[in-house]
């Protein structure tokens, strides 16, 4: 595994503990590395809840709810498709915060105007905060599946409630 992937899981773990928290996870093209990465640190069943692989649209549309307009006119790859990834996660879970990845990590699959690297992360939480960020990675599919689930686990922290907010 790579180490900071491992820093960033422990890190995301931490937190969510400390602010007594729970993540799910709703995969496309990292087809499950960003829970496994926050399941191979020891304690993670106290702060993961469950994570789901939505490899094709039917997945995407069954398992989470994406709505099968939004496949259609923006994309698998998609803000859109991202965010309710995300919101479908929590819909689906009894996690409090929420983070998506669908992308495409080649070396097929790209187009002119979503080529190979391109990948939208979204993330939510229960409170109703929700977005997602597009970026463009570059190397081979292992390359660019890494980066994904680098930003993925860093973009947690923002989405994680405050312990004021959680008590209060």
């Amino acid at each position: 595994m790579n180490s900071t992937i491992d820093h960033l899981a422990i890190e995301v773990g931490e937190v969510l503990l400390t602010r007594n928290c729970k993540l799910v996870t709703v995969e496309s093209c990292t087809g499950g590395w960003v829970s496994q990465a926050v399941t191979s640190v020891s304690g993670s069943s106290n702060w993961f809840d469950r994570g789901f692989v939505t490899y094709s649209n039917e997945a995407k549309q069954e398992l989470v709810g994406v709505q099968a307009d939004s496949l259609e006119v923006h994309g698998a790859v998609s803000e859109t498709v991202a965010i309710e990834m995300a919101i479908g996660g929590l819909n689906n879970s009894c996690a409090d915060i929420a983070v998506s990845v669908t992308g495409i990590a080649g070396p097929d699959g790209g187009t002119p105007n979503k080529p190979v690297g391109t990948v939208w992360i979204g993330w939510a939480n229960r409170s109703g905060k929700a977005t997602a960020k597009c970026y463009q990675f570059s190397g081979d599919r292992n390359a660019v599946r890494r980066e994904t689930v680098q930003k993925a686990l860093s973009g947690i922290h923002k989405f994680i409630p405050s312990k004021n907010k959680m008590n209060g």
